[in-house]
């Protein structure tokens, strides 16, 4: 396994570079294009959320791979790679895999436990194979981790170590306000939810449970923004009152809004510091701010106009830092520990398989060529006698070869068993070529049957 992440987080760098180094749905498609282009690499994805941006690929060089990792993400990012490169963090084999499956738990993520980031791993092995750009490693891999993250969630209690970011955000404001809960906090309030993706469509799912008398939604697409209020306005919804309204209302929205949550893939602000004041000016009521978005939507000076109060990714990371951990967590660690060694012995022995594949191969062939040989020596033999002689002949074969193909197969599944299909090779003296056909048979099937599953 060859296996290699280069990527940053809220853990290694400060939301200044994290904001700047954002990337677009159209930047992930070309960082990936471009990933697979260099030759180190032969399979890639990106995991891009909030908060991390990694590219995981599958590299026969380790430091070409570094450097070439780090130069992709430094060029499409738009932050420089001198600047880049502190905050970079890279895994490699093992350790890339147990990273994966620590953030598919929840462990890596800046609410430990949170369970959003299992769909946003998701999205990544979606973009890899619309993209054919994840090949079986990555495939496998992410796979593996969304069934690790589940799990974690289904048989620990990782769920009351954290809550998703929007929770955990309107904890902040509630707690800002003086209140002990959010559902104390948001009753009988207005709510402006600005954006109709996953993140906002989850914020205004939250506030409608929480008791808000409103909700509002304002998105770039009405479209979307419409079927969003609709959702939660069904009384197998929320039950909520909520309308949807284009972006260019979000100045008069503002204006009656108790609450405003904001989470859009704009580039720049969505919310000025000016459009804050002249909102605020004349009411008693505080506003309260929640910008989810990296980069941000909300522009920092906001948090200085009297009367609002701003939570963003980085008071909520800075406030995460002191968040206590559960008990839960040690037996999720172990998890992870447990679901890592399986992998790599999985991965270890799907390795040898082609070349057992191609062995069995090999001795079939030399079956059927002595049987023809031998009917010409004894063309007299009937088709009983025949048929005997070639039974015969295959069971042998498959006697001596079945010890040697099954201890070769533990061999390789145990950590240095890589050169075990290397030795096969090299005593039967197979013909690459037929064990790489044999390959990429298997990975054509393996692609189709994991197309499938997202």
């Amino acid at each position: 396994m060859s296996l290699l992440v280069v990527g940053l987080s809220h853990r290694s760098a400060p939301v200044s570079i994290l904001e700047r180094a954002a990337l677009s749905g159209d930047t992930r498609i070309k960082l990936l294009q471009d990933t697979l282009a260099a030759e180190p690499a032969a399979e890639g994805t990106v995991l891009a959320t909030c908060n991390r941006i990694e590219l995981y690929a599958d590299v026969d060089k380790f430091h070409a791979g570094v450097a070439e990792l780090s130069t992709l993400l430094a060029q499409h990012s738009g932050v420089g790679l001198e600047e880049l490169t502190p905050y970079l963090y890279v895994h490699y084999e093992d350790r890339a895999v147990h990273h994966l499956f620590s953030v598919a738990c929840g462990l890596d993520s800046m609410v430990v436990g949170e369970g959003q980031i299992l769909g946003q791993i998701k999205d990544a092995l979606a973009l890899g194979q619309e993209q054919h750009t994840a090949g079986r490693l990555l495939n496998d891999l992410f796979q593996q981790a969304l069934r690790v993250g589940k799990r974690a969630h289904s048989e620990t209690g990782i769920d009351r170590a954290g809550q998703s970011l929007v929770t955990f955000g309107l904890e902040q404001l509630a707690d800002g306000a003086g209140d002990a809960d959010v559902d104390t906090w948001a009753k009988g309030k207005r709510a402006l939810v600005i954006g109709a993706g996953s993140m906002s469509s989850l914020a205004a799912a939250t506030l409608a449970r929480s008791g808000v008398s409103e909700v509002v939604i304002a998105n770039r697409t009405l479209d979307r923004a419409e079927r969003l209020a609709q959702i939660l306005s069904e009384p197998g919804g929320t039950g909520v009152t909520a309308r949807a309204v284009e972006m260019v209302a979000v100045g008069d929205e503002l204006t009656r809004a108790d609450v405003v949550v904001s989470c859009t893939g704009a580039t720049g602000l969505v919310l000025t510091g000016e459009a804050v004041e002249t909102a605020v000016q004349g009411r008693r009521a505080p506003l309260a701010l929640l910008d989810l978005a990296m980069p941000r939507d909300i522009d920092a000076a906001a948090h200085r106009v009297p009367g609002v109060r701003l939570v963003d990714i980085e008071s909520l990371a800075e406030a995460s830092a002191d968040a206590p951990m559960a008990a839960d967590v040690d037996q999720v660690r172990g998890i992870v520990s447990d679901e890592v060694a399986a992998f790599g012995a999985a991965q270890r022995a799907a390795h040898i398989t082609p070349t057992v594949v191609a062995l069995r191969t090999m001795a079939a062939d030399v079956v059927a060529g002595e049987v023809a040989r031998l009917e010409g020596r004894l063309p007299d033999l009937d088709d009983k006698q025949r048929a005997e002689i070639t039974q015969t002949v295959r069971r042998v074969v498959d006697k001596l070869l079945h010890a040697p193909t099954v201890r070769v197969k533990q061999l390789a599944s145990e950590p240095g068993g890589a050169g075990y299909a290397d030795a096969l090779r090299t005593l039967f003296d197979l013909d690459p070529e037929t064990v790489a056909s044999v390959s990429r048979a298997d990975l054509t099937d393996a692609d189709v049957k994991n197309r499938g599953r997202v």
